[in-house]
């Protein structure tokens, strides 16, 4: 059991740390998982899932007046309720690919050499759009046309590909389509909140059978524990990105990838 423990409070802080940032949680829990030996077997694979919800908690709290204002306004406020149409617009693509190829998906990307191909070009796609000179139009996440949210919502669906980065590929196409990196980021959480409350819903009831007494006590430890350290990345993500851009973060996603390609060549 303390050993659980352990690997809960690790993947946890994996979980939080890495959910926000275009750097993949994912790909970074699969490749820990894999070469640290931190999670094996069904329950493990639900539960890289499941403390996901902490993360999600942790930008309803950062969010909450601004989150609560739109829920109260949605019927009485245009504005609002363009906002959670577009919400809702971006997540329908995420939420169509997946139910239809995401038991195919896991069965066949869900290893360590895709990841890591997938880290190091996602590095190099975020790297270069990190340094073009963009000319930003939209400044305010909650106010992009509906258009640029559904684009937002295709790109996303690449990170269905572990590796990928659901918040690295609604950045890149964000700032594409004409957002500067605050507002970016920003909706990258916004549309976390369907899009990952989703995957936990159907992961929940498709392996509930797992849940026992012991793995919820697993389970509410590393949710915490991913709650907490979401909050703390969160807040400093966006005054970083504000002032520095996301090089920093392509270059972890190269340096990981490589060093992981290296691992498995040599039968790590």
């Amino acid at each position: 059991m303390l050993i659980d423990i352990i690997r809960a409070v690790i993947l946890g802080i994996v979980e939080g740390v890495t959910e926000f940032l275009p750097v993949s949680s994912t790909g970074h829990l699969l490749l820990a998982e894999r070469f640290f030996n931190l999670g094996e077997g069904n329950f493990w694979k639900s539960f890289a899932v499941l403390i996901q919800l902490g993360a999600i908690l942790a930008i309803l709290a950062l969010y909450f007046v601004k989150l609560w204002r739109i829920a109260l306004g949605m019927f009485t406020d245009a504005n609002a309720r363009r906002f959670v149409i577009g919400v809702l617009v971006a997540f329908l693509p995420a939420a169509v690919i997946g139910a239809a190829f995401g038991g195919y998906i896991k069965h066949y990307l869900f290893n360590p050499w895709v990841v890591c191909f997938s880290l190091i070009v996602g590095g190099a796609i975020l790297l270069w759009v990190d340094q073009l000179d963009l000319k930003p139009r939209y400044h305010d996440a909650t106010a992009f046309p509906l258009l640029t949210y559904f684009y937002i919502g295709c790109a996303q669906c690449t990170a269905m590909i572990p590796g990928v980065s659901r918040s690295g590929a609604s950045i890149v196409a964000a700032m594409l389509l004409g957002t500067d990196k605050r507002s970016a980021a920003e909706f990258s959480f916004f549309l976390a909140i369907p899009t990952m409350l989703g995957a936990f819903v159907y992961d929940l009831y498709k392996n509930h059978a797992d849940m026992t007494a012991d793995n919820l006590i697993i389970v509410a430890i590393g949710f915490v524990v991913s709650f907490i350290t979401a909050i703390i990345v969160v807040k400093t993500f966006l005054t970083y990105v504000t002032r520095h851009g996301f090089e920093l973060f392509a270059w972890w996603r190269v340096i990981v990838g490589t060093l992981g390609l290296i691992a498995l060549a040599l039968g790590l």
